[in-house]
């Protein structure tokens, strides 16, 4: 999941003249619009938000006109920043601190893992948890299916991509594959990696021939040529 960090530069105006009283209720429409697109973007799976508006302790004015309300910092939901104005002559810039508490159905563990333990279906299952204070959070479980541990993960932990890494499928020594592929043609001749390597991952490869190419890792001992483009039928197993 992406950090709360959605930039917002336009302004939402409540329906004017506006009263002392409807600034804040002005602030919160701002806020949880959004906090609402963020929510979008994101993918979280069935959100659900509460917003409490702080006021400070300076007393509020009406304005004869729509307040203009504008995000100054949304980066973390807990504590977000945004500012009242009432243009004009007479009028009078207000801010407001919004905390937002956040949850979402999110992936977490369905059973005790090892570390370094590849990640399946099986492992990780949707719950609902407050994400309020969490930037690394997972919306789909399929975004860490294939992925390890960095150490022993426990049934019902949060999962957070800080904790995983992709596992290494290519080892120096590896008697490897090499498969380029373009449109229906595909060639291949088998290597020795020279390095270790995730999937996605660069490394050097000697091919049978003795030249030592730069390739992509694609899937257990198989790579392809980095000037190659990425197929979407390069083998993943």
């Amino acid at each position: 999941m992406l950090l709360f960090c959605t930039s917002f530069s336009a302004a939402l105006s409540a329906p004017g003249p506006t009263g002392a009283e409807q600034v804040p209720l002005a602030v919160e429409a701002a806020a949880r619009a959004h906090v609402q697109r963020w929510a979008d973007s994101s993918g979280l799976v069935e959100p659900k938000f509460e917003l409490t508006v702080v006021r400070g302790s300076r007393p509020l004015a009406a304005c004869s006109h729509a307040v203009t309300v504008e995000a100054l910092d949304t980066r973390l939901p807990s504590r977000m920043r945004f500012a009242a104005v009432c243009a004009g002559a007479d009028g009078w810039r207000y801010e407001f601190v919004v905390r937002a508490q956040i949850s979402a159905r999110i992936a977490v563990m369905a059973s005790d893992v090892p570390s370094g333990k590849i990640l399946t279906d099986e492992d990780v299952l949707l719950e609902r948890h407050d994400i309020s204070g969490l930037a690394d959070s997972v919306a789909d479980p399929q975004d860490v299916v294939g992925l390890a541990g960095r150490r022993a993960l426990r049934s019902g932990e949060v999962l957070r991509m800080a904790l995983l890494s992709a596992p290494t499928v290519v080892k120096r020594g590896d008697a490897v594959r090499i498969v380029a592929r373009r449109d229906e043609i595909e060639v291949s001749m088998g290597g020795e990696s020279l390095d270790n390597g995730a999937r996605g991952t660069m490394v050097r490869v000697r091919n049978a021939n003795g030249t030592v190419i730069r390739a992509r890792v694609t899937g257990a001992a198989t790579v392809e040529p980095v000037d190659m483009p990425v197929s979407t039928n390069s083998p993943t197993q």
